[in-house]
């Protein structure tokens, strides 16, 4: 399959993704709802470490391997599908709709579209 997603694109898509995930209550309207949250700050958390440790152009201490990165992105994208029902908190459709929509989307992202290549050694 021809993976159209470079890895500084990845970069750029991730370093995107991860405000957007931890301000999601705010712009979606349901920082009412503790549980939804407190799931969206650790699933960007989550996110956050990943992108500062991988062994990318925009990694910071580069000790974790793209691949493993990506098998991460898709770890984390799966647990945001099943957040809200892990949660209990399913019957708020803005909450439920936004962690579908995170991880459908992360998974396109990071486990279809994304080409595999390791960052070369300096």
């Amino acid at each position: 399959m021809n993976r159209p997603i470079s890895r500084k694109g990845h970069g750029l898509a991730e370093w995107s993704y991860i405000p957007l995930t931890a301000l999601s209550p705010e712009i979606m309207r349901f920082k009412d709802d503790p549980k939804a949250t407190t799931f969206a700050r650790v699933l960007s958390g989550l996110m956050l470490s990943s992108a500062v440790l991988t062994k990318s152009e925009w990694g910071v201490f580069k000790v974790l391997p793209f691949k493993a990165h990506l098998a991460g992105d898709v770890a984390i994208s799966l647990a945001s599908v099943m957040a809200p029902w892990i949660g209990r908190f399913s019957e708020d459709k803005r909450a439920r709709n936004t962690f579908l929509f995170l991880g459908i989307s992360g998974l396109l992202i990071g486990g279809l579209l994304t080409q595999w290549k390791e960052m070369k050694r300096d």
